[in-house]
């Protein structure tokens, strides 16, 4: 299964799904689910099989709002698809779709201009910098113990750094979507992930905000954007959750 869409909707069913299975429309109601046949000496898991299914899940919403199955679900047989999955959830499903109607989702990732930042603690911190200064050159096993505690220190002043970093693109975006999934950063690089359900009425303020945020932090943070695809993260209290 790849998707719910509204029954009235009626999407053309011209394309194909995993393995080039020709997608056919299962209707109960108000609602209607998007399938394929699937080998079963194989259920989908490739990478390919993911493509696909996200393939045909976004040229959907194309078609109007849809709501994306998990990926990998699967069901024996149409009647089962119709009985057990739609008939009793298709209260449920209208009312995710209504929700959803009108909204693309898009994410955010920040990840840091290392040098910059590095840079930054060593001329921020004594300690990192006396320790930077000492192990410069050093053989490893010599210097072993500062080593460790250089790598400490920059570890947790790159936590500080990033959470104030993180909270600054989450601001400056929060305001213009209807939700935000926020994941943090780790390491080095990265600061964090917002996945972000958008209005489409407002897709071009955000655009532009993200532009201008961009502007203001392209010294430090490098800020890149995928979307419009379907809103996989924002399907709360789906069934197959």
């Amino acid at each position: 299964m790849y998707a719910v869409v509204r029954g009235a909707d009626r999407p053309a069913m011209d394309a194909v799904g995993i393995d080039d299975a020709p997608l056919r429309l299962l209707v109960h109601g108000a609602v209607a689910a998007v399938v394929a046949d699937v080998a079963v000496d194989r259920p989908p898991g490739r990478r390919a099989d993911l493509m696909a299914y996200s393939r045909v899940v976004d040229d959907l919403l194309a078609g109007g709002v849809v709501v994306p199955v998990q990926f990998g679900s699967l069901m024996p047989d149409e009647a089962s698809v119709v009985e057990d999955f739609l008939a009793p959830n298709e209260g449920h499903f209208t009312e995710l779709l209504d929700q959803l109607e009108g909204r693309s989702q898009f994410t955010v990732r920040a990840t840091y201009v290392t040098d910059t930042v590095l840079r930054e603690v060593v001329a921020t911190d004594p300690a990192v910098a006396e320790l930077r200064a000492r192990t410069k050159g050093q053989p490893e096993e010599a210097v072993y113990g500062d080593l460790v505690r250089l790598g400490e220190l920059v570890a947790q002043e790159m936590e500080a750094k990033r959470d104030v970093d993180a909270e600054t693109v989450c601001d400056a975006v929060a305001p213009l979507t209807v939700a935000v999934n926020v994941t943090a950063g780790s390491g080095l690089e990265a600061v964090v992930d917002l996945t972000c359900l958008v209005d489409d009425d407002r897709r071009a303020d955000f655009e532009d905000r993200l532009e201008d945020l961009a502007e203001i932090l392209h010294e430090r943070i490098h800020l890149s954007l995928v979307g419009p695809v379907a809103p996989y993260d924002f399907v709360e209290g789906a069934p197959w959750g």
